[in-house]
């Protein structure tokens, strides 16, 4: 008889984050039922909260800043300052796609690939809950991508 591993969930998991385990669907279970939705809803809310109080404001960003004479320190302190400037918009970025993913749920269309219409899958939506393109869209898309791209 072979013993299951467990593996352990990582901290940073967004499923650990929102304090939830993985979704185990029953059987015969209507896909994007009211649990399902719940759950998500859960996740996706957590999430949201959990960059909004991460936020920091670009005031306080600049005011913590230090005229350093040297020119090597004030390079290092314009990078820092870049860097936090653009962990900030990815962070607005993903806010707004939580946002639309969160209103997706109240139309009722969330769960469904938005370009083929099947469904994206729990565990997919459960890796990223703002998933709006199921695998063979999504791999079609990042084709499309590299070849504009070159």
């Amino acid at each position: 008889m072979k013993k299951k591993k467990k593996y352990k969930k990582s901290s940073l998991s967004i499923l650990s984050l929102a304090g939830v385990n993985s979704y185990k669907k029953k059987k015969n279970e209507k896909y994007m039922n009211a649990n399902q939705i719940k759950h998500f809803t859960k996740i996706l809310e957590t999430w949201k909260e959990q960059l909004n109080k991460n936020k920091k404001n670009i005031y306080h960003v600049s005011k913590k800043s230090s005229n350093f004479p040297d020119p090597v320190d004030r390079a290092v302190q314009e990078e820092e300052f870049n860097l936090e400037l653009l962990n900030q918009d990815r962070e607005n970025k993903l806010i707004k796609k939580i946002e639309n993913t969160l209103k997706k749920i109240q139309e009722k269309e969330f769960g469904y690939c938005s370009s083929c219409g099947v469904k994206i899958g729990i565990k997919r939506l459960e890796a990223r809950p703002t998933a709006h393109l199921c695998i063979d869209c999504k791999t079609l898309e990042e084709i499309r991508e590299k070849q504009i791209l070159g």
